[in-house]
């Protein structure tokens, strides 16, 4: 089942890395969601790969664009999840210039996807169980909205739509 408006969202663990070293990100630390969601407002946007065309070119540039706009209107933390593990997720993020700005966390095991019910099997393109595309707002740990690709678009998860939403 999907996750939807009104639920709590679910406890997980995703992995995130802000230091690097000579060549690699350092060992990802873990990140327990119940516990970094409460009392917080946090924008989340979810995506199949890191380093993919429509991720790497529209997704995260996006929000980054809108980080200050998102911060004026009471968002505390914007969360970039993507079913890579913590490593890969913290050199796209340094890729993407946004280390520090939006939070890179890995779903590796697609743990949180599969709680979330926004898991999808790619396989028959190569890439396994991966997260579909979405964004939602949590404020202290409840979805407020969510917003949820269809298969091959990028059209309602995109950080204009969640600033509209945010009136």
């Amino acid at each position: 089942m999907t996750i939807e408006i009104g639920a709590r969202l679910p406890d997980a663990t995703l992995y995130e890395s802000i230091e690097f070293g000579e060549a690699c990100p350092l060992a990802p630390a873990k990140v327990n969601v119940a516990e970094a969601i409460s009392g917080k407002r946090i924008v989340i946007f979810g995506l199949p790969g890191a380093f993919t065309p429509t991720c790497s070119a529209k997704h995260v540039p996006g929000y980054l664009a809108a980080l200050e706009q998102l911060k004026g209107k009471k968002v505390d933390e914007v969360w970039c999840v993507s079913a890579n593990d913590g490593y890969v997720m913290a050199a796209w993020g340094r890729d993407q210039k946004a280390i520090g700005k939006i939070r890179f966390l890995g779903d590796g095991n697609t743990e949180f996807a599969r709680k979330l019910g926004l898991d999808v099997d790619l396989s028959g393109g190569g890439m396994g169980t991966r997260i579909r595309r979405f964004s939602m707002l949590v404020d202290n740990g409840v979805v407020k909205s969510i917003n949820i690709e269809q298969p091959g678009k990028f059209e309602v998860s995109d950080a204009q739509t969640m600033l509209s939403q945010l009136g």
